[in-house]
């Protein structure tokens, strides 16, 4: 059987708030994220590897920021969307993530992010990896203005139906 895999970037900038969103995960911080959703990076990429790996194009074909129905849209539901577009075709074996940041600290929500992530794919935590980093103080990330994720997905094509 088929095997593809998909590579998903997002950014977000920080802006007046008092919580972010990562992961499915609502996390108290001193800044929130500029989006036209609820900015969850994480959710973001991980919908655009999927899609990249299906040969869907990306999250912004199919969820575009112009639309009034996506204002402030749970990024779980996007990415419940991005499932069922390819549930006839594939089901996703694993992905590996990294979220890049300076603050706040994300150690303490990795196993909750796993869970939601698992959870929305349809697949065993043990599947999914989440990791976070800094940016060392280097570039727009470094200087706490915002927030990166990075997501590789591995998608299974389903067996052909017996003829």
């Amino acid at each position: 059987m088929m095997m593809r895999t998909g590579f998903g970037y997002d950014t977000h900038r920080f802006c007046a708030g008092d919580y972010i969103v990562i992961g499915g995960e609502k996390i108290p911080f001193s800044q929130g994220i500029d989006a036209h959703s609820d900015g969850d990076v994480l959710l973001h990429a991980i919908c655009d590897a999927v899609l990249g790996a299906a040969g869907l194009g990306d999250i912004g074909q199919h969820f575009p920021d112009n639309e009034s129905k996506y204002r402030d849209i749970d990024s779980s539901v996007l990415l419940q969307n991005v499932m069922r577009k390819i549930e006839n075709s594939y089901v996703v074996r694993n992905v590996d993530c990294t979220v890049v940041l300076e603050k706040p600290k994300l150690a303490g929500h990795i196993p909750a992010m796993k869970t939601n992530v698992s959870r929305l794919l349809g697949i065993s935590a043990s599947d999914v990896n989440v990791k976070a980093t800094t940016n060392e103080g280097m570039g727009f990330v470094g200087r706490g203005e915002g927030v990166v994720a990075y997501a590789v997905a591995l998608l299974q094509q389903h067996s052909p139906p017996d003829s």
